[in-house]
């Protein structure tokens, strides 16, 4: 129910006595001036699964809601472009809240995977490339080989994978002008941006809006918690951020050891509870504040919250607890699992 969404939303951004107010209120007006200058029909929300990108699906469907009445909306254009092997936990999220928030979901071919070659003391394997919450970013920079001629690393985050996916999107949609991204200022290539950003040259044309690029790993967790917005699974395990199965792990400043009961490094920290958050972390029925969401309860439990576990090899049996990622404190941290 959009239209709920946006009256839980909206009143909590005129809060005077909440700090999260802010960054909301500063958010849904990026939205809304997105939506008042190209319209509904020209932008398309990047959905990747991942938390940043679940804020703002949660914000983008507070400013539908409370501009177009429930009848009369159309479903919410947005596209996924897949990491080389995704985790199954991530795909069946995409699925399952590309249900719950009417999207009108494109899911870009995934790149080609190349083989990765094995370790070795004096190698280091090629990885694939990643989408990274900056699409239209030029990513690592440009080399010369012995001609002369200009290269980039085809096996790069942000690369050659993310351009391809976005020219086939382009082609398929050409009317899409915008689209909203979850990108942060400490994401990879976020530092310089601002609320709104084109693309790169040498890439498809669109304007890249960035509603959240002014929020704080903090702020994240903070609204989806007090949103109680259902998020991936894998973030109860300890994930703090999320790519590729072979080169993303649970963040070592969540560890917990089992008999010591505290975290493996101290660096990270976590908190006891979170002051933005229901005192219970159990399953519960979707809701914001106490207006309750019916249409978002389909979301399967499995992405509700719960601190998990995961077993890890070695240690004669030992097994290897995560907190959840809202329990990381220093936000400097957030990819320590990457």
């Amino acid at each position: 129910d959009y239209t709920a969404i946006a009256d839980a939303v909206y009143t909590f951004a005129q809060s005077q006595s909440d700090p999260l107010a802010g960054p909301v209120s500063e958010a849904l007006q990026v939205i809304d001036d997105a939506f008042d200058e190209w319209g509904q029909e020209h932008i398309a929300l990047s959905f990747n699964g991942g938390k940043d990108c679940t804020v703002l699906l949660h914000l983008v469907a507070a400013s539908l809601g409370r501009r177009s009445p429930s009848p009369q909306r159309r479903p919410l254009a947005a596209v996924y472009i897949p990491v080389p092997s995704p985790f199954l936990q991530l795909e069946a999220f995409i699925a399952d809240a590309a249900r719950a928030y009417d999207l009108d979901l494109f899911r870009c071919p995934p790149p080609p995977t190349p083989s990765i070659p094995a370790a070795s003391a004096s190698s280091t394997p090629v990885l694939p490339v990643e989408s990274v919450a900056t699409p239209g970013s030029a990513g690592p920079p440009a080399t010369l080989d012995g001609g002369g001629e200009t290269q980039r690393p085809k096996h790069a985050k942000g690369g050659e994978g993310m351009r391809v996916a976005l020219e086939l999107y382009k082609a398929r949609f050409p009317h899409v002008e915008a689209i909203l991204i979850g990108t942060r200022r400490g994401d990879p290539h976020g530092a310089q941006l601002g609320f709104r950003n084109p693309t790169d040259a040498g890439w498809p044309r669109f304007v890249r809006v960035n509603p959240i690029i002014n929020w704080a790993y903090a702020d994240v967790w903070a609204f989806l918690r007090r949103f109680r917005v259902p998020y991936c699974s894998l973030y109860d395990e300890g994930y703090t951020s999320l790519g590729s199965t072979y080169n993303t792990f649970p963040n070592p400043a969540l560890r917990i050891v089992d008999g010591e009961g505290s975290c493996g490094d101290a660096k990270g920290g976590f908190a006891s509870s979170s002051s933005a958050s229901p005192a219970s972390t159990a399953p519960a029925p979707m809701c914001v504040g106490e207006v309750h969401l019916p249409g978002l309860d389909d979301l399967s439990t499995d992405h509700q919250r719960g601190v998990g576990e995961e077993p890890r090899g070695g240690g004669g049996g030992r097994r290897e607890r995560y907190r959840p990622a809202y329990e990381l404190l220093d936000g400097a941290l957030e990819r320590a699992g990457r």
